[in-house]
């Protein structure tokens, strides 16, 4: 049922959406070197790496960690790379990792392949039998802003009251907190 919302969700807002990553491909390639899209080994379900690709706000020569990990993030920035993640339009491409059935429009973030604490947190409590996601519980709870461990009690409490009614509603809430460029740190 889930994987059959995925589909039908991203076919109504694909025709919408697909002007616009056009013009954020254009944007990022004239404005900073390099490819517009970055593809990130994330973790995904059970725990396996897949490759999820995001348009690319940071310059080329940034470390591959977590952001909140560097030292002053926003020396890394591109030019429009603070705009792409205030706005979240960084993530568009990842409509394609739903597509292929790494990700579901709600789940769990998927974490980097080398955030171990998220990783071993979330294995601990059965999280990582999850589809990761577009968005999930814990982004509208705070997305950059709250901690691993509190990540990891808002993914578990997805895990244990999941449901269609529930997707909605964080679907509804993730809407709102993206208009209103809420909860994102850099």
């Amino acid at each position: 049922m889930k994987r059959l919302f995925d589909i039908v969700l991203l076919l109504l807002i694909l025709p919408f959406l697909f002007a616009p990553m056009i013009l954020i491909w254009i944007l990022v390639r004239l404005t900073s070197k390099g490819p517009a899209l970055y593809w990130s080994n994330r973790i995904g379900y059970r725990n396996t790496i897949f490759s999820m690709p995001k348009f690319r706000s940071m310059i080329t020569e940034t470390p591959t960690v977590a952001t909140h990990l560097l030292d002053n993030p926003y020396q890394y920035l591109s030019p429009i790379g603070s705009l792409l993640r205030r706005t979240s339009l960084d993530e568009l491409p990842q409509l394609w990792s739903v597509l292929k059935g790494d990700m579901s429009f709600v789940g769990p973030r998927p974490a980097l392949f080398n955030q171990h604490d998220l990783i071993r947190a979330r294995t601990e409590v059965g999280v990582d039998e999850l589809l990761p996601g577009i968005t999930g519980w814990a982004q509208i709870q705070g997305r950059d802003d709250i901690s691993i461990k509190e990540k990891v009690q808002y993914d578990l409490a997805y895990l244990q009251h999941q449901s269609f009614w529930f997707d909605l509603k964080i679907l509804f809430f993730t809407a709102a907190k993206v208009l209103r460029c809420s909860g994102v740190s850099h």
